[in-house]
């Protein structure tokens, strides 16, 4: 056993400690956001003059108590400005800026309830590292919640603008009118969008959660759409011949028990001259290549308590969330498509886009 009491460099470890005190204090700070952000308090706070904690807590209809704990905790994280004098808080609008819903900079505070969730996943996964089982997708509260606010501001929002320009003669064929499916849909909120602006094309999302596809039936309805359906489906074998025109994938590959499979199936589902468009993470399949890669512990963490348990929890190979942008590109052009093109976007820096042709 290593004797910690004798160090040749104290200092180092010294240093080492603080910047270890520093990361747990930023999980609490973490967590803190993840509430914030559910109760809706960053909206609160954001374009306000400073305000008591009574006046927000009022404002938000909620506990005051509870909200002038959770205002020490943004005050004591950097997040929130306090005046001793006047005990008045403040959001500044650069923090605001990436901390409310539609914010300029993306709304991080979504990506905080990933730290959140993981931490009610803490005793489940002991069990895992023991026994090397997996998961279910319904052992996560709150996932495809999480993972919808996630799609509607890095693939929704960015849809028509951003990502349909990256094949030039999609937009064109979905006015005319095309068969479209989305494997792995979650929520729906990227279909739903396309349907919104293609009333011509036919939609349909296949998901394996039938939580995720109520959700999305229910906002299909709701917007008044008659061109998608949404359908409950085990994608394991899928491969229905010559029936799509397009197909995607939003961030739904990597976890499924034989992405390989999957992509050949999605493959010949296409018509000839299809286009199959995938989106996933786009670290490296090399740790060494993902050390400063954006939020690189994040989605390792995610990947050790939820993508890779879920696929081997389906018996699939678990390759992981970071199994890398050069796995996924060699699995399409084994499928193969003619031609795959890879593409990373300015908004969207944590993910790859593939475009791929029958």
């Amino acid at each position: 056993m290593n004797d910690v009491t004798t160090l040749k460099d104290t200092a180092a470890a010294e240093t080492f400690a603080e910047e270890v005190s520093t990361i747990v204090n930023h999980g609490a700070i973490a967590v803190m956001m993840s509430i914030g952000h559910r109760l809706g308090l960053f909206e609160t706070l954001a374009g306000r003059a400073p305000s008591t904690s009574q006046e927000i807590a009022a404002e938000a209809g909620l506990a005051e108590r509870y909200v002038r704990e959770w205002l020490a905790a943004m005050v004591t994280g950097g997040m929130v400005r306090y005046d001793a004098v006047t005990a008045r808080y403040h959001l500044p609008a650069e923090h605001a800026a990436c901390l409310v819903r539609g914010a300029p900079y993306g709304n991080l505070a979504v990506f905080a309830q990933h730290v959140a969730l993981l931490g009610q996943m803490q005793e489940r996964a002991l069990t895992l590292f023991e026994t090397g089982e997996g998961t279910r997708y319904d052992d996560y509260p709150c996932f495809h919640q999480i993972m919808a606010e996630d799609s509607e501001q890095s693939v929704a929002a960015a849809l028509i603008d951003s990502i349909l320009p990256l094949a030039p003669d999609l937009e064109g064929r979905l006015r005319e009118g095309i068969d479209v499916l989305d494997a792995g849909c979650g929520r729906g909120l990227a279909l739903i969008e396309l349907a919104l602006a293609f009333p011509e094309s036919r939609f349909v999302g296949m998901d394996l959660c039938e939580d995720a596809i109520a959700f999305a039936r229910l906002t299909a309805r709701n917007s008044g759409l008659a061109n998608v359906t949404f359908e409950v489906r085990d994608l394991t074998g899928y491969c229905e011949p010559d029936r799509f025109d397009l197909i995607a994938s939003f961030d739904a590959v990597h976890d499924q028990k034989d992405p390989a499979a999957l992509v050949r199936g999605l493959r010949k589902s296409l018509k000839p001259g299809g286009v199959y468009l995938m989106q996933d993470i786009g670290g490296s399949a090399r740790l060494e290549n993902n050390l400063d890669f954006p939020m690189a512990s994040l989605l390792y963490a995610v990947s050790c308590l939820h993508c890779t348990p879920v696929s081997l929890g389906q018996g699939g190979l678990g390759l992981g969330t970071m199994w890398g942008w050069e796995t996924a590109e060699a699995t399409l052009r084994d499928a193969g498509f003619g031609s795959v093109e890879r593409h990373v976007l300015p908004h969207d820096p944590l993910n790859v886009w593939f475009v791929s042709r029958v």
